[in-house]
């Protein structure tokens, strides 16, 4: 088989990778345990590679058309996959092995994204705030100024040190204790009990995003939330997806 190619945007931290949204794909290419390589792209370059490779554009949330990662291009197919949730159902459709949507799971998956991005929304000012600090600067530069037309906010006030900062936390811990609501449900350490799921790669990759742009003190903060269940759930699903 030809390795398949995921475009992924590129940090200056060590592995370089840190995006929730491409570290879903990766971790399903990695779960399926299917060969793979990452090119690298820097935000300023993502229209211009993706629109030169013949990548479409995807609505973002506010339905705006935009050239985004994760990319995957498949040699072995031809087949060249925009956006995370269209990439997760290329490949559980192409390569079944180590299904992703086990027990016609998919809609309710499906569902609690959808919610998860609605929890995660109200969080994300601080994490995008701390993302800014792991980019080289060039990508920085085009983060800062994209970020704030997206929010129409001078980056400086996206998640400052007091009120503005507590809020964000008080939010993450939320939205954590919905996710520990949602994993209670059944027995078993995945949300479908003994069953893995895309639920859970969704899960490990906002945790992902946590522990790499977050300072180290307040991922430590996040992850020992609920008995350490948050660092655990990451961990195991690292495990879990071998190719990573």
């Amino acid at each position: 088989m030809i390795p398949l190619i995921l475009y992924d945007i590129s940090s200056e931290l060590e592995g370089s990778c840190w995006s929730p949204n491409t570290t879903k794909s990766r971790f399903v290419l990695g779960y399926k345990n299917l060969p793979f390589r990452i090119e690298w792209v820097e935000f300023p370059d993502i229209a211009l590679r993706m629109k030169a490779i013949g990548a479409r554009q995807s609505k973002s949330l506010d339905g705006k058309e935009m050239y985004t990662l994760p990319v995957l291009n498949d040699p072995n197919t031809g087949v060249l996959v925009t956006d995370s949730w269209e990439i997760a159902e290329y490949l559980e459709k192409t390569y079944p092995e180590n299904p992703i949507f086990s027990n016609k799971s998919k809609g309710l998956i499906r569902a609690s994204d959808n919610a998860s991005i609605g929890l995660m929304w109200a969080t994300c000012k601080f994490p995008i705030f701390r993302a800014s600090e792991i980019l080289n600067e060039r990508s920085a530069e085009n983060y800062i100024l994209t970020r704030e037309v997206k929010f129409e906010e001078k980056f400086s006030e996206f998640s400052p040190e007091g009120p503005k900062r507590d809020k964000h936390w008080v939010a993450i811990e939320h939205a954590l204790e919905t996710y520990k609501e949602w994993y209670d449900e059944e027995e078993g350490k995945w949300m479908m009990g003994d069953t893995f799921s895309y639920a859970d790669i969704l899960t490990a990759s906002w945790l992902f995003w946590f522990k790499r742009v977050l300072h180290g003190d307040e991922w430590g903060k996040v992850a020992s939330w609920h008995d350490g269940r948050w660092g655990k759930l990451l961990a195991d699903v690292e495990k879990k997806c071998v190719g990573f």
